[in-house]
């Protein structure tokens, strides 16, 4: 946690530095490596702190920290490059990263160390299902994202107001998905908040002024807020407990790549169907992993759920 947290600061400060496309590809390895080793292993600090009854309302609270920022640092990062510029923006973004290292080494976590030896395991194969979902569903977020902005200015509407009614949208409900997820299970959670994305996105695609934005950013942060901490309980659930670290590896390895090749796939498709068109793509995304959620992984847990009981 504290060495990705360290390359993470440099990385982020080094871009003040980038002269040409070969130094920025170079840094953009180094800082996804550094946010490989800082979010796997923060998630994994995370669990081994909260006590296994109330997982969900903690992955809960764990996921509101990560999808404000992720909802405020649009808004942020706009401001600073309107306002002063990237260099700025840089420096800002690792002044943050200084703050999160400061916290990570006043923190005290808890770590038992396996005393006899084992074979390093970079993968979960347990895990695959839930991979494939968390991917889907993350697509539709990397598609916002990216062209929200631009779909919002064609129908002369302030992307800010998205996400900041996204962000309190969010920041209301993870919580309480949190402690329904702990009381319920996961699927009782999982199925409505995954419908409730795919409205959002349908109501995005039909919008062509601010109510529709305001109504899909209300439902988008209930339907994705709720989803995200469902699927990480679920992943750490299914994997067995000396490999959650592995576990929260695969999930974090889905979340990235569902926002990062879901711009990418999305950008290619947008030229033949539009901004209207990627919303109502990004919803079908968000449909089939409730498919395979439902066909692959709902049996599974209610029985898990009842051996437990």
């Amino acid at each position: 946690m504290l060495a990705g947290l360290l390359f993470f600061v440099f990385s982020m400060y080094a871009y003040t530095w980038a002269s040409g496309i070969a130094i920025l590809v170079l840094l953009r390895i180094l800082h996804g490596a550094s946010w490989a080793l800082s979010t796997t292993s923060l998630g994994t600090t995370i669990t081994d702190v909260i006590p296994e009854r109330r997982r969900g309302e903690g992955m809960g609270w764990y996921g509101v920290s990560m999808t404000v920022a992720m909802a405020i640092g649009p808004l942020l990062g706009t401001w600073v490059l309107a306002t002063l510029s990237f260099h700025r923006l840089f420096q800002l973004a690792a002044v943050l990263s200084v703050i999160a290292l400061a916290l990570a080494f006043a923190a005290k976590v808890p770590f038992q160390p396996r005393s006899e030896a084992h074979r390093a395991a970079f993968f979960e194969s347990s895990m695959m299902p839930v991979m494939l979902i968390v991917f889907l569903s993350t697509v539709s977020y990397g598609g916002i994202t990216t062209f929200l902005p631009l779909y919002a200015e064609s129908i002369e509407v302030n992307v800010g107001t998205f996400f900041m009614v996204y962000a309190i949208s969010l920041t209301l409900t993870r919580p309480v998905a949190g402690k329904l997820s702990d009381r319920y299970g996961e699927v009782a959670v999982t199925v409505p908040a995954l419908l409730i994305a795919v409205l959002a996105l349908v109501v995005i695609s039909l919008s062509s002024g601010l109510p529709g934005i305001i109504l899909s950013a209300i439902l988008y942060g209930i339907g994705f807020g709720s989803s995200q901490p469902a699927f990480q309980s679920i992943a750490l659930r299914l994997a067995s407990p000396d490999r959650k670290g592995v576990a929260n590896a695969t999930f974090f390895t889905a979340f990235d790549l569902g926002i990062g090749l879901g711009s990418i796939l999305l950008g290619w498709i947008s030229r033949y169907v539009g901004y209207p068109g990627i919303f109502t793509i990004s919803a079908i995304s968000v449909a089939g992993a409730l498919v395979i959620f439902w066909l692959a992984l709902v049996k599974k847990l209610d029985r898990r759920v009842n051996l437990k009981v």
